[in-house]
């Protein structure tokens, strides 16, 4: 569901969180598994898929200043993989996916480990505990 326009979308280190968990992801997906694998087990091909535009779909809404955070990373090709995916789904190269997935998310994920270093996650704003919650 879409959310709430009132509520405002991520901010671009939030953004790139939802990169790095999409790429751990991908590391996860590809552990112990083959290129052959990508062409026999449809489930891996769809995840591969739809976290690799995971990452391009939230790279692409990442500020000029984010991006400059993390300069390393090739941001232009990260959205348009992301816009081959779901636009030219008929044509995804299996060869270049099982390359991204083992040699460049790999690359990927040391940059955002590395700049996440100097730029953590906000802590979220403290809310007093509603009396009308009951625990579980």
């Amino acid at each position: 569901m879409p959310r709430d326009p009132s509520q405002g979308g991520p901010n671009d280190r939030e953004r790139l969180q939802h990169m790095f968990d999409a790429a751990q992801d991908v590391r996860l997906f590809v552990t112990n598994r083959t290129r052959h694998d990508v062409d026999t087990d449809s489930m891996l091909r769809r995840a591969l898929v739809n976290a690799l535009q995971t990452i391009g779909e939230a790279a692409a809404r990442v500020t000029d200043a984010g991006r400059a955070r993390v300069p390393s990373l090739p941001w232009g090709q990260i959205v348009a993989t992301r816009n081959i995916l779901v636009h030219v789904y008929w044509g995804i190269d299996a060869d270049q996916m099982w390359k991204m997935a083992v040699e460049d998310v790999p690359m990927m994920i040391l940059a955002l480990e590395t700049t996440f270093v100097s730029w953590p996650l906000p802590e979220p704003p403290s809310r007093s505990p509603d009396p009308a919650a009951r625990a579980f």
